[in-house]
């Protein structure tokens, strides 16, 4: 829905790979697992986003439906 939020979420996700790529390399486990915690959240962020997409597509069709039975019903009423 939100390119910006899209945006944080891919950046969140990018930053989490490297910070769990330092920590392996360094041997910090400590640091690998902040960075699987940040690209994991990264990912319920994406996951929200695809959800609100889903959910304004589903009301855009329900208006959609909801006027064509508007303007039917006035048809039928003006024959």
């Amino acid at each position: 829905m939100s390119i910006e939020d899209r945006a944080k979420a891919a950046a969140q996700k990018a930053e989490g790979k490297g910070q769990e790529v330092v920590g392996k390399v360094t041997g910090s486990s400590q640091d690998e697992a902040a960075g699987k915690a940040k690209q994991a959240g990264a990912k319920v962020s994406e996951g929200i986003e695809d959800a609100k997409d889903k959910v304004a597509d589903v009301a855009n069709k329900v208006g959609d439906k909801m006027r064509d039975g508007i303007e039917n019903a006035k048809n039928e009423l003006n024959k």
